[in-house]
């Protein structure tokens, strides 16, 4: 089900949360971790993207606002977390609100939560930054930063072809994996845009040891160099995660 955070509800949150240490409530839609936010003074729901290098504002929503650059330096306010001004880059987010039943007000990316432990309880659905971590049970994954971009090594196959490299770790798409357009190619029409479909299949996945075979998939053309694809909330939606704040490791609960 659906939850979600009034504007007043989350006013309060962040006047109770310290400048680091916080946590929200979120909702999990189309593949896609969502949660109140505010970019500026402009509240609304915004996705929580692990694999997006830099924040972004959509641009319907700027426009409401008076905005017209395609660039200016915003705070961030999400979890409890609030940023002084960075660059947050103003972008036509359509295709990213696909599906959603009221639309997205824009993206939480690595410029912003890098240097911070970030939590996301899918079960019960909390966004929770530089909050203590508990797991009586776990997997420790190492981490690798890519063009600012946390990734895990994991190999995928289609069956003749195989491939191995690091992967984003995405927390806005429904694929189990996407694969970056660079190594991978389409067949027939598939809609890199529309991340909370997964139209294609691989036939194994692998990381840490662990094999999924039949694994929901799609391409990607927004990678940078250095980075094969991403894994999506179709793999990680059973568990919690956590990113270290240093981004040299990521735990997986149940």
């Amino acid at each position: 089900m659906r939850r979600r955070v009034s504007v007043l509800a989350l006013s309060v949150v962040l006047a109770a949360g310290s400048a680091r240490a916080g946590e929200t409530a979120c909702w999990f839609e189309n593949g896609a971790v969502i949660a109140p936010a505010v970019i500026g003074d402009m509240a609304g729901d915004y996705v929580i993207d692990l694999s997006a290098p830099r924040t972004l504002l959509h641009e319907t929503k700027a426009q409401m606002a008076g905005i017209t650059e395609p660039e200016l330096p915003l705070s961030v306010e999400v979890a409890g977390l609030k940023t002084p001004a960075v660059p947050i880059k103003v972008a036509d987010l359509d295709a990213r609100g696909a599906g959603f039943v009221t639309p997205i007000a824009g993206v939480i990316g690595m410029d912003v939560l890098a240097g911070h432990s970030v939590e996301i309880d899918f079960a019960d659905c909390r966004v929770r930054i530089d909050k203590p971590w508990r797991a009586r049970r776990q997997v420790v994954l190492p981490v690798e930063v890519v063009e600012g971009l946390p990734t895990i090594v994991a190999a995928v196959s289609d069956g003749p072809v195989a491939l191995q490299g690091a992967f984003a770790i995405d927390t806005a798409s429904k694929a189990m994996a996407r694969l970056s357009t660079r190594g991978a190619a389409a067949t027939g029409k598939l809609d890199m845009t529309a991340r909370h479909k997964a139209p294609a299949r691989l036939r194994a996945l692998s990381i840490g040891g662990v094999l999924a075979e039949n694994v929901p998939a799609s391409l990607a053309d927004d990678l940078p160099e250095g980075v094969t694809g991403t894994l999506g909330t179709g793999l990680w939606g059973r568990h919690r995660l956590r990113l270290a704040a240093d981004a040299r490791t990521l735990s997986v609960a149940p």
